[in-house]
C-alpha cells in the first residue's frame, strides 16, 4: 500500500510505501544513486521476510517527475551493539534475565547490512526537507524514540551536516575496507605490503600450496546441497560476533541470484568435496563488495583459510579488471595488514524526547566503536580520522 502526501505550497509530494515492488523500478532507478544495493537488492529483502526490520520506501515527486528516493526501515536497536569483550559479557547477563533492557525502537535512513545512501534530483534542498518530514511523521507514528541516518559515508556530509542543527548529533560508524585494485597479479600486490606481512603471506601459503588439495569454485546461484551447508557456516560467523546487527534469513541467499542476476558470486572453497570457506560477493563491472563469509574453523586456522580466500578473491579481480575490492567491516587488523584503507563512515541520530536528548548524546559519544575495538582506534588516530 503507498501512502501519498502533498506538502502545501509546494509541487512536492511524497509516497511512502512497505514494498519497493509498489515503486516503478524506472521512477527509482532515475533518482537513487547507481550502486549494487539498490531496487532489486531492496526487492530481496522485502522477499526474504526479514524478522528484525520493518522496511518503508520513501519516493518524492515534483508533481510526476521522481526527484528523490530512499531506504529506511524500523527495528530495536540494541545499545550495546557497538560493545565487545568483558563489558558485552555483562550486558548479554543482563539481557538473560531483561531481554529489552537496552533496546530503543529506532528508525532508520539507511539499510541494515550496507552503506547509507539518499537520491536527490532538481530542488535538493526542498527535496531532502519534505523526505526528512516524513521520516519523522513515520517514526512518530511508530512510537520510535530514535531517529537515524546510518552509515553515510564522506559525500553527504554536506547534506546530512545540518541536520546538527535540528537536534541531531554526528557519531563516527565503523568504517568501511577498500583495496584498490591496480596490480598486474598478485606478485605485484605482495610487493605493496610491509616485508614482515610479506613474508608472513608466503610462509602460510606455502604451508598449504600443494599440501592439501583446496578447490575454489565459483557460482552465481548455489544447488539446495551447497546452499544448506554455506548458510549453517554464516550462523555459526554470527554467533561467533558480538557486534552483529542483521540476521539473514536463507531465502535471502537462496533468492537474490534471482533478483541480481550477474551481480552475485559465490566463491566456495572445499577439501574432498566438503565446503571449508565460502564468500558471496555481489559484483559489477569494476567493483566486488565480499558481504559474507564463513570458515569452517575445524581446519581454519591449520590451512589459513581466511588468508587463502582473499587471494584467490583477489585473484578473479584482477583477471576481471575489478577496480575496487571492499571487504565491510570489522576485524580490521587482518584487513589493515593486507593493505585496505580505512573509509569513514558517519551516524547522524536524534532521541525524540528533548529533555533526555543531553544524556542520550552522552551514552552514544562513550559507546563509540572505536572505544571497544583498540586496532581501530590506534589506525584512525594513525590516520588522521
Amino acid at each position: 500500500m503507498i501512502i501519498s502526501h502533498r506538502h502545501k505550497k509546494s509541487t512536492l509530494n511524497t509516497r511512502v510505501t512497505r514494498k519497493i515492488s509498489d515503486v516503478p523500478s524506472d521512477d527509482w532507478n532515475k533518482v537513487f544513486p547507481d550502486v549494487l544495493e539498490s531496487y532489486d537488492f531492496f526487492k530481496t529483502l522485502d522477499e526474504s521476510s526479514i524478522k528484525q526490520f520493518s522496511f518503508y520506501y520513501i519516493m518524492v515527486y515534483d508533481r510526476k517527475i521522481p526527484v528523490g528516493a530512499t531506504a529506511c526501515f524500523l527495528v530495536d536497536y540494541s545499545l550495546d551493539t557497538s560493545i565487545n569483550g568483558p563489558l558485552r559479557r555483562i550486558t548479554n547477563s543482563i539481557k538473560k534475565i531483561k531481554p529489552n533492557i537496552f533496546s530503543l525502537k529506532t528508525f532508520v535512513c539507511g539499510i541494515p547490512m550496507s552503506q547509507g545512501r539518499i537520491g536527490l534530483a532538481g530542488k535538493h534542498e526542498a527535496t531532502f526537507k519534505v523526505m526528512i518530514r516524513r521520516i519523522e511523521q513515520i517514526a512518530r507514528k511508530n512510537k520510535a524514540a530514535i531517529i537515524a541516518f546510518k552509515d553515510f559515508d564522506k559525500s553527504y556530509t554536506g547534506m546530512l551536516d545540518p541536520l546538527q542543527k535540528y537536534g541531531f548529533s554526528k557519531f563516527d560508524s565503523l568504517p568501511n575496507t577498500e583495496l584498490n585494485v591496480w596490480f598486474k597479479d598478485f606478485e605485484e600486490y605482495l610487493k605493496t605490503l610491509s616485508g614482515a606481512t610479506r613474508y608472513d603471506l608466503r610462509r602460510k601459503f606455502k604451508k598449504v600450496d600443494g599440501v592439501v588439495d583446496i578447490r575454489m569454485e565459483i557460482f552465481d546461484k548455489l544447488e539446495p546441497g551447497d546452499l544448506r551447508d554455506v548458510y549453517r557456516m554464516y550462523l555459526e560467523i554470527v554467533a561467533r560476533h558480538d557486534m552483529n546487527f542483521e540476521l539473514l534469513p536463507i531465502d535471502f541467499f537462496r533468492d537474490i541470484p534471482k533478483n541480481m542476476p550477474g551481480r552475485t558470486k559465490f566463491f566456495l572453497w572445499k577439501i574432498e568435496g566438503k565446503i571449508v570457506a565460502f564468500l558471496f560477493c555481489l559484483v559489477s563491472e569494476d567493483l566486488l563488495i565480499d558481504y559474507f563469509v564463513g570458515l569452517d574453523y575445524s581446519v581454519a586456522h591449520k590451512y589459513h583459510l581466511y588468508f587463502l580466500k582473499f587471494r584467490d578473491a583477489l585473484n578473479w579481480c584482477i583477471k576481471n579488471k575489478i577496480k575496487k575490492y571492499e571487504m565491510g567491516i570489522t576485524s580490521y587488523e587482518p584487513k589493515l595488514r593486507l593493505g585496505f584503507d580505512l573509509a569513514p563512515l558517519y551516524i547522524y541520530a536524534k532521541l525524540r524526547n528533548r529533555m533526555l536528548r543531553p544524556i542520550f548524546n552522552f551514552i552514544c559519544q562513550f559507546l563509540k566503536f572505536e572505544h571497544f575495538d583498540p586496532v581501530l582506534r590506534k589506525d584512525k588516530k594513525k590516520a588522521g580520522l
